[in-house]
């Protein structure tokens, strides 16, 4: 939103009073005068007109290490969810970019910033999505190209993006998609014949789960990888 609508928009004065206000360097943004009524501002920027407070948000980000067994919902009567998780205060202020169903661990990535969730998880974005697969029968050896070549989804009547198997083991693979549809890895396997048994997210885009990061265990994300979304 331009700085003179949200002036207008959230005090008693009009919209050219409010483009005066800024011009006349009456306005700070992020502890700066602003004078320009044109700039941009978001949901986080600190706003304040003659010292007085008109909006202060900080954006959270997220990840966390998600164990089997929880839920990636806000809320649930029957299942623990990942919101349990992390601080009490922060619960009601976040929410999930990129979920993961109940029996599948790893990264998840979690904010109150909702620009930046749909910059992750839009399907346009290719974001790849890095996971590790352990599967019930062998990987066969034409898995490979038929993941690159894309899996038919019927359910959507679509075609999978091109997909990169890395063979690990007889029955592990190391596997990056770039997209996020429901259940989307296990239906690839099976639509090949195989089930997956166990499924752990490693990464999104830039942002890498570490090893050191305890399963249920959560830390903010560097400015580096936010940025990197």
């Amino acid at each position: 939103m331009r700085l003179d609508r949200f002036i207008c928009k959230h005090t008693e004065h009009s919209h050219q009073t409010s483009r005066r206000l800024v011009a006349s360097g009456h306005v700070m943004v992020n502890g700066e005068t602003a004078t320009d009524p044109r700039r941009l501002i978001d949901a986080f920027s600190t706003i304040q007109l003659d010292g007085q407070l008109l909006q202060q948000q900080q954006a959270h980000y997220f990840m966390l290490n998600k164990p089997a067994g929880y839920l990636s919902a806000t809320s649930d009567p029957e299942h623990p969810t990942v919101l349990e998780l992390l601080p009490a205060p922060l619960r009601p202020l976040l929410h999930i970019a990129g979920r993961l169903d109940r029996a599948t661990t790893g990264l998840l990535l979690l904010t109150n910033d909702g620009h930046w969730s749909r910059r992750v998880t839009a399907p346009e974005h290719k974001t790849p999505k890095v996971y590790h697969v352990t599967t019930a029968e062998p990987i066969s050896v034409e898995a490979e190209s038929c993941f690159q070549a894309g899996i038919w989804l019927a359910r959507e009547g679509v075609m999978t993006s091109p997909a990169q198997l890395q063979r690990l083991g007889l029955r592990e693979c190391r596997l990056t998609i770039y997209e996020g549809r429901h259940h989307q890895v296990k239906r690839m396997f099976a639509a090949i014949g195989n089930e997956v048994t166990q499924l752990h997210r490693e990464s999104m885009g830039e942002i890498r789960l570490e090893s050191t990061l305890l399963p249920g265990s959560c830390r903010c994300l560097t400015e580096a990888e936010y940025r990197s979304a």
